[in-house]
């Protein structure tokens, strides 16, 4: 017995035609990629500890932070600082310093500024340290990029093998597209790009692949059913057919993630903006984007086998007979 949901994001009979702002859509997404790609260069990621080096130090004060008395302390020690800033609530700092040359001399600072933070404001508390060399940031900074390489690779395989090549080459780039404008969204909110954001961007490509095979499953099936309905006619078809689910599902996940970027804290806001952004984007890219990817790419290729059959001839009426 087939139960019919109360309630439905988009009514069954919707018939929106998606493909007529084909160009505008991948106008758009082309001027926000290379925005992002210009970002990327200058001013750049804000690199984190796993990938930049150096020392972290989350600090614990008495009463809301004074930063010209934090930095000032340092700078007593003769410590290289490289930032002060908020870390979650008005009373923890996270001070960042340059890498140290051995673990000893990384030991020294931490105590220097340890006993120079105690003695411009008594009560400051250490929390946690984290220490990062140069070598070993290199070496997750450039694994990171390769597992984010090798990812988009499997995906293009995989949706190669389940579909055609034009269905893999659409989706991978428009998986493109949308790392480069997580990128862009990572460098103008500043967030700290570590392993924890190339896990997000992961998440993000993991997601927009999964609504993405969704409207290319519909797209095939479709295919299949309607053999003389012309391509652009059916993909728009298929996007409204499963409209529905691709709203609902990013409207859910988007609302679980949003409790996570606003009362998180500090060590986990970062990846659920970054999640929400990226929620936005895959489900925009797999209708404004994707899609028309495929349009272009599958025009005279996937339909070369359905045009429509000629009528029948008729045959002349011949005279009656007397």
């Amino acid at each position: 017995m087939f139960i019919r949901p109360l309630f439905r994001l988009v009514p069954d009979n919707t018939r929106i035609q998606f493909m007529r702002g084909r160009f505008m859509g991948l106008i758009v997404s082309a001027v926000l990629s290379t925005a992002s790609i210009v970002l990327y260069f200058h001013p750049g990621l804000n690199l984190g500890i796993d990938f930049s080096g150096g020392i972290v130090m989350e600090v614990r004060t008495p009463g809301p932070a004074d930063f010209n008395k934090i930095r000032g302390a340092i700078a007593n020690e003769h410590v290289g600082e490289q930032g002060v800033q908020r870390f979650g609530a008005d009373d923890q700092v996270l001070i960042r310093l340059p890498t140290a040359p051995s673990e000893a001399a990384t030991q020294q600072e931490v105590n220097r500024v340890r006993a120079g933070l105690e003695q411009a404001i008594p009560g400051t508390r250490i929390l946690r340290v984290d220490a990062v060399g140069a070598s070993v940031s290199e070496e997750l900074f450039r694994n990171g990029l390769l597992a984010l390489g090798i990812s988009l690779l499997i995906i293009l395989f995989y949706i190669w093998f389940r579909f055609e090549w034009q269905f893999a080459v659409g989706a991978v780039a428009t998986l493109l597209l949308d790392v480069t404008k997580a990128v862009g969204f990572l460098v103008v909110t500043r967030i700290d790009f570590d392993l924890v954001m190339v896990a997000a961007i992961l998440t993000i490509i993991g997601y927009s692949t999964n609504d993405k095979v969704v409207v290319y499953d519909r797209v095939r099936e479709n295919l299949r059913k309607y053999k003389t309905m012309p391509l652009r006619d059916l993909i728009d078809l298929s996007i409204n057919e499963t409209l529905n689910r691709t709203l609902g599902t990013s409207c859910t996940t988007f609302l679980a993630a949003l409790p996570l970027a606003l009362f998180g804290g500090a060590s986990i806001s970062g990846f659920a903006w970054a999640m929400l952004f990226g929620i936005v984007v895959g489900t925009s890219s797999s209708i404004f984007i994707a899609a028309p990817i495929l349009l272009f790419l599958g025009e005279h290729r996937l339909r070369r086998d359905a045009a429509p059959a000629a009528p029948p001839k008729t045959k002349a009426p011949t005279a009656a007979r007397p």
